[in-house]
């Protein structure tokens, strides 16, 4: 594979560590809710994961990460309409999108 496509997948893999290792084992909204610090550094690593999601789609368009697209909107939501973000929305990316999006990175990066 590209040594590109390598860095950039493993940018999202990184990323996805981060945010789990920040949000912890318990994975509690209200944690979340409660920290500015938490939310800050989530935010900056979901606008990485976009950043090499959209540089991704420029090596390779045809490259199987689902909901790709999504995930480049939502780094420019959070780069350019940052005060339309809701806490909910980047919770409800946490846990249901992220684990998906690191198996798929996974099996990728293994192809």
């Amino acid at each position: 594979m590209n040594i590109q496509l390598n860095k950039y997948l493993s940018d999202i893999l990184e990323s996805i560590a981060c945010i789990d290792e920040f949000t912890g084992n318990s994975k509690q909204f209200n944690n979340y809710q409660n920290s500015k610090i938490m939310q800050a550094a989530v935010e900056r690593h979901i606008e990485i994961i976009g950043e090499a999601t959209k540089h991704l789609l420029e090596l390779k368009p045809e490259i199987s990460i689902t909901n790709a697209r999504k995930i480049i909107n939502t780094r420019n939501k959070i780069a350019h309409g940052y005060d339309e973000i809701e806490n909910s929305e980047i919770w409800n990316i946490i846990i249901n999108h992220l684990p998906k999006l690191k198996i798929e990175v996974k099996e990728l990066l293994n192809n």
